[in-house]
């Protein structure tokens, strides 16, 4: 009989959570776990809500319910304040206290400061976590670390498991309902057909808890996969290894065997370094085959030096060429791009938007230089006293912890505005044929804004506002006020000039005046101040009213809206329950409500043009 026999197991939640459904926990690190005991226990539990903040009462009402000795705390840095407030809970109920995941890796000793933490688990779990089951705390289980005589015991590392197909399936029938899906059933998930990573970037924390890469065999892959597919729901499927693409003879047998048994009805994402993808080059047309529809591509930086300060061996000409591939091969690429390393100042930021849109990218993702730690970046940063806040929420990438040699904080703020302004360029926007096909889009690209600037909970809704106006204004400024593009097939002529303004204050607007000029579309950009603006031309959005509306829905049903809205664009036709899921939400709908009033009110005001 093992030493625990009763377990529960939970993923902290990001207590600030982004607006990108991909990025919604799938919870698979605790189902590794609970895949690694199943059969030596007698029952393993999960909460409710572990990606939303009822986790907490559904917590304390699980453990009141259910028989646990022993509760195992999954955590990253950005959800550790969440896993300490479960390891609190877990505490009261009486239970033995595990945290593991990639922060307390890091940060052993400074999680046993917590009472309420009995043991920390260092690197990879699965070994590890089951022989402490079997055994309970003591010397002869490596990989852990626990209190004892006032010290702090450290039984060494464990070796990592060499053969990873030895790993078990997770337990994914654990999991809980999750926007009306249960267990195997989500139709957003995750798969690891690989751990580690052959390179060792500064600001990666992949080498300390997996090192080096180790490849799970196609078949093996497959197996799991099947496990997953369903012909009548396309699922979107993450294949979240550090780099899927290292070894491109497996990456294609794994592609001839989903071929092989028809396992195709997916919507596959996935990462990877650009290098890899041109060496890949050969098999794109089988991944796209097998559902392959985005590719997430760590640019980091326009600048050689930078990249070699982060130890990123990228070349831009394999970034270009990679793009490219995808391009021809139906592929979407997405760039992700650090601003904020500490040798980088304003001139150096500016041009990261221009850089990534000459890429041929659609898609960009600008994140603020994060140190986590347990990184090559966190010490160096440290070293140069440029971390100003060791407030863990904040460790998301998208709030600003350190400053540059030049730049603190609230500049690194503004710049990831200008950064995600600049980028959208309004190219979506030009290609509108009605004024209230104009304001529409408009309006959608300032919701889009504010979602991403609203995850920095340390900003005010009038700082949200002033942020993305300021975004807006220096980027007309460094266009000169005038945008041009070729006008689409799908633009029709039009009969007169497009007018909307975006009114800040009283005495501070821009007026957006979209025209022809020849087969091109030309968007000018008027800035209004003072007490002696004209009236409107057209409608006017008050900024301050849609940051409010923005801001109104709380990140958990914002991602309810994300999230079923990824599987209808999945399933078109087959969309009835999740619509119904969202129609008897109220917060939800009140949120429906409000947009709806915004975009009526604006559109009919009595500077609306017909």
């Amino acid at each position: 009989m093992a030493y625990f026999n009763h377990l529960c197991l939970v993923e902290a939640p990001q207590t600030i959570i982004t607006p990108f459904p991909r990025f919604i926990s799938d919870c698979i690190a605790v189902c590794y776990l609970a895949a690694a005991v199943e059969h030596d226990v007698e029952s393993i539990v999960m909460p409710d809500n572990y990606y939303n903040g009822g986790i907490f009462e559904s917590m304390r009402t699980l453990l009141k319910k259910k028989p646990v000795d022993l509760v195992a705390i999954s955590s990253m840095t950005g959800a550790f304040y969440q896993a300490e407030r479960l390891a609190r809970i877990a505490k009261e109920s009486g239970a033995f206290v595990v945290m593991g995941g990639f922060h307390p890796t890091a940060l052993p000793e400074e999680v046993l400061k917590l009472s309420c933490v009995d043991v920390v688990v260092i690197g990879e779990g699965e070994a590890t976590f089951r022989e402490l089951v079997l055994k309970g705390p003591s010397r002869d289980v490596k990989g852990i670390a626990y209190r004892e005589g006032g010290g702090i015991v450290y039984n060494g590392p464990r070796e990592i498991i060499a053969d990873i197909d030895s790993i078990a399936f997770p337990m994914r029938s654990l999991r809980p309902e999750r926007y009306g899906e249960k267990g195997d059933a989500y139709s957003i998930d995750t798969i690891y057909t690989s751990r580690g990573c052959p390179w060792s970037c500064s600001f990666c924390a992949n080498d300390q808890m997996h090192k080096g890469w180790r490849g799970r065999s196609a078949e093996n892959v497959v197996e799991e996969i099947a496990l997953l597919h369903d012909p009548n729901k396309k699922k979107l499927i993450k294949i979240w290894d550090a780099n899927f693409l290292t070894n491109i003879k497996r990456a294609e047998k794994i592609c001839d065997l989903l071929i092989e048994r028809g396992l195709t009805n997916f919507r596959i994402m996935t990462e990877s370094r650009a290098k890899d993808l041109v060496r890949a080059e050969r098999i794109l047309g089988k991944l796209h085959q097998i559902g392959l529809s985005k590719v997430g591509l760590g640019i980091e930086s326009p600048s050689e030096a930078t990249l070699a300060l982060m130890n990123k061996k990228n070349s831009l000409d394999d970034v270009g060429r990679a793009i490219a591939l995808c391009r021809e091969n139906g592929i979407g690429a997405e760039g992700y791009f650090i601003i904020g390393h500490y040798t980088e100042n304003e001139q150096d930021t500016i041009v990261y938007p221009e850089f990534a849109r000459s890429l041929g990218l659609k898609h960009a993702l600008f994140m603020v230089m994060t140190p986590y730690p347990g990184t090559g970046i966190f010490n160096e940063y440290k070293a140069e006293g440029k971390i100003r806040s060791f407030d863990w929420d904040l460790y998301n990438n998208y709030c600003p912890v350190i400053e540059t040699r030049t730049m603190d904080g609230n500049k690194l703020v503004a710049m990831l505005a200008y950064c995600n302004a600049a980028f959208n360029g309004y190219r979506q926007v030009m290609k509108r044929n009605t004024t209230r096909e104009f304001l529409l889009n408009f309006m959608i690209d300032l919701f889009q804004f504010c979602f991403l600037l609203r995850v920095n909970k340390n900003l005010s809704l009038q700082e949200i506002g002033d942020l993305l106006f300021n975004a807006l204004l220096r980027f007309h400024e460094e266009k000169n006020g005038v945008l041009e593009m070729a006008a689409p097939s799908s633009c029709k002529k039009l009969l007169k000039p497009l007018v909307i303004r975006l009114r800040h204050s009283a005495g501070l607007s821009i007026d957006y005046v979209l025209s022809e000029k020849g087969s091109n579309r030309v968007l000018t950009m008027i800035k209004r101040q003072g007490t002696s603006i004209p009236p409107a031309e057209g409608p006017e959005i008050r900024l301050d009213k849609l940051v409010e509306c923005a801001c109104s829905v709380s990140m958990d049903k914002l991602m309810s809206v994300l999230y079923r809205n990824e599987w209808i664009r999945n399933n078109p036709g087959k969309m009835t329950g999740q619509l119904l899921g969202l129609l008897v939400d109220r917060e939800v709908l009140m949120l429906a409500v409000n947009v709806v009033s915004l975009f009526v009110t604006t559109s009919f005001s009595r500077s609306l043009k017909r």
